[in-house]
């Protein structure tokens, strides 16, 4: 079979959604059929199929966007600034996945409830869908909803992720879980019916793992002190800033240690400057994307994942 795999995300990324597509890919290939990966890509900027190198720039799709989902013509979307961005990305997303072809898989398999709700809307009918949601948007987004995107307007972008929720985990022919804590949430608070789910517990490539691990050996930093490890998407929910705070009450106690940052998002920079003004520059490092975190996991010696809401992390099974 031809199965295109597809996230709302941007791809190749640090984070448990992008090792579980890698490891699908791999297993559904090794059975014989052919996988495309789908997804944004280079910070949102492209819609593309990375493994086939194709690619649309979201900046070609706006103007089709904007004479249909513009403020003239739909002012209460535009009342909030997430749910004005998220409509704009999700009909980008849409439309790219549209230009670069659905029509020759037999399958799709979305990964978030964007990208569910997004290609059912462009899939040929007679091409099943299916999603697996890997934690609930709506439920990170109510944190958020908090902090960072608090505004007059809150209670609007609640409701539209709330509808988003519900209409990306019904629109599959199938839609997966992890674990029954997702689905409880998912049939409890968004009136998903139970006979849409099935609950598949995630699998690992232990050997890939370990096979990873002895390659990519040779691109680790170096240091003689303790390691702190994190992995993952630099996000609001992931909590790292909790735990740089906790970093900077640690160095009051003991030096011997360094802190390892592996990944990216749009908390890069203001999590470098918290490092900076609480005197951590030097304990505290970087290390963007990379593709070596078996290796890094292995000279760690504390791995700390400070989400502030997390469904079944794979970092932590990695770990």
């Amino acid at each position: 079979m031809k199965i295109l795999l597809a996230t709302y995300w941007d791809i190749p990324h640090v984070g448990g959604v992008w090792t579980y597509m890698v490891q699908l890919k791999e297993k559904l290939e090794s059975l014989g059929h052919q996988v495309d990966l789908l997804g944004y890509g280079k910070e949102s900027k492209i819609v593309h199929v990375a493994n086939e190198n194709r690619s649309i720039d979201k900046e070609k799709l706006l103007p089709f966007i904007k004479t249909v989902v513009n403020k003239d013509l739909f002012p209460e979307i535009f009342a909030n600034q997430l749910v004005a961005y998220t409509e704009q990305q999700r009909y980008a997303y849409e439309l790219g996945a549209a230009y670069l072809g659905l029509d020759k898989y037999d399958i799709v398999h979305a990964q978030d409830i964007v990208s569910s709700t997004s290609l059912k809307r462009v899939l040929p009918n007679d091409i099943p869908l299916v999603t697996t949601l890997h934690g609930c948007v709506a439920h990170e987004i109510r944190q958020q909803l908090n902090t960072i995107h608090r505004s007059s307007t809150s209670y609007m972008a609640r409701a539209y992720y709330d509808h988003l929720e519900q209409t990306g985990a019904t629109s599959a022919e199938k839609t997966i879980v992890a674990n029954n804590w997702l689905k409880n949430i998912l049939t409890e608070e968004f009136q998903v019916p139970a006979e849409q789910i099935e609950v598949y517990q995630y699998g690992y490539d232990v050997n890939g793992f370990l096979n990873r691990l002895e390659a990519e050996g040779s691109k680790n930093p170096v240091t003689d002190k303790k390691v702190i490890l994190f992995t993952g998407r630099l996000t609001e929910i992931k909590g790292v800033h909790h735990l740089i705070a906790a970093l900077a009450e640690l160095k009051n106690i003991r030096e011997d240690w360094v802190c390892w940052i592996a990944g990216e998002g749009e908390k890069l920079a203001p999590l470098r400057l918290q490092s900076r003004e609480l005197g951590l520059e030097d304990d505290v490092v970087f290390l963007k994307k990379r593709e070596d975190i078996p290796y890094l996991l292995s000279l760690a010696d504390v791995y700390v994942l400070p989400s502030l809401l997390e469904n079944q992390p794979l970092s932590l099974i990695e770990s």
